[in-house]
């Protein structure tokens, strides 16, 4: 009823002493822990199947009934009351929970489960007469019947190699993606660098061609007369047959008409080929223009006049 000194008349009245603090109390199969004898529990499963386990439980005893529980047992021996009362009230709990779950959840992820439940169903049971549940373990493994915890062991083997198994199946899988865009990769490059080639080489032969052709058409007949005369030597050969000449002649006057339609067309090429000036550039051009003078016309171009010292040829004009 109190804590602390108390004064009472022996004569007439009697102190009766409960601890309320936390008590421990263990349930084991193995004598060399709690009682020298096997007081371990054991259940049923869904399926019949005996589950031994070793017990161990912490509890306290509410002050307020305390007198309830004297006067219900008549003992102040908490100890002899947790061997008695209460471990018949976790069997019966452990009965009643572990009968609805099969042995493979009791034994695997439903042992938590199994817990729970029992501790909740203590609370009801033992809450009325003072009991306070503090703690409720299964200390150590289950012990199955042997046949019972093999087929257990070889059902969660069969599974534990099933998870492998497609854990590998997405391995395989994917590298072989991988695989597959890294090949995906190195074709699009190779088509990539064949194409930049292919592109390199055209614009090559483009600008060979046109050079050719910026060459061909400013060779007028006067420069290539002019040129053959530069590097002749002024010898003439000793003796001389077949069709070889000294020093090749051309008629000017079959070239000179279409000195118009070439000049034309090589001005088209040099255009072309010119790089256009920015168009800041451009824009000062224009101003200097306006300000100072009208813009001059772009000069007309003529073929290359052979010097003094070679004979002149007049050249047509377009």
């Amino acid at each position: 009823m109190v804590t602390g000194w108390v004064f009472f008349n022996p004569l007439t009245e009697q102190i009766i002493e409960f601890p309320t603090s936390i008590q421990n109390v263990v349930w084991m199969q193995s004598p060399h822990e709690g009682s020298p004898h096997d007081d371990s529990i054991t259940f049923s499963s869904s399926e019949g199947v005996n589950v031994n386990a070793d017990i161990g439980l912490s509890f306290a005893i509410e002050p307020s009934k305390v007198p309830h529980l004297y006067l219900r047992f008549r003992k102040t021996d908490l100890m002899e009351l947790a061997n008695g009362y209460v471990r018949n009230s976790l069997r019966e709990a452990f009965s009643d929970v572990a009968s609805r779950m099969p042995v493979q959840e009791i034994y695997g992820a439903g042992k938590h489960k199994l817990v729970v439940d029992v501790t909740h169903k203590l609370h009801e049971q033992l809450g009325p007469d003072g009991f306070v549940i503090a703690q409720l373990t299964i200390n150590g493994a289950l012990r199955l019947p042997e046949n019972v915890a093999q087929a257990i062991n070889r059902a969660m083997e069969a599974t534990q190699n099933a998870i492998q198994a497609e854990n590998r199946v997405r391995q395989v899988r994917a590298e072989a993606e991988q695989n597959i865009a890294q090949s995906h990769g190195q074709a699009e490059a190779a088509r990539q660098r064949a194409q930049g080639e292919a592109d390199a080489v055209l614009i090559r032969a483009h600008a060979d061609a046109k050079a050719n052709e910026i060459i061909r058409l400013s060779a007028s007949g006067t420069v290539l007369q002019w040129r053959a005369i530069e590097r002749w030597d002024g010898k003439l050969p000793m003796m001389q047959s077949g069709d070889k000449l000294p020093m090749l002649t051309f008629d000017i006057s079959r070239l000179a008409g279409n000195d118009a339609a070439r000049e034309k067309r090589l001005r088209e090429l040099l255009e072309e080929t010119t790089p256009h000036p920015t168009e800041k550039a451009k824009e000062e051009t224009a101003e200097g223009a306006t300000k100072d003078k009208p813009a001059e016309q772009k000069a007309e171009f003529k073929p290359a006049e052979a010097p003094s010292a070679a004979p002149a040829e007049p050249v047509a004009k377009p």
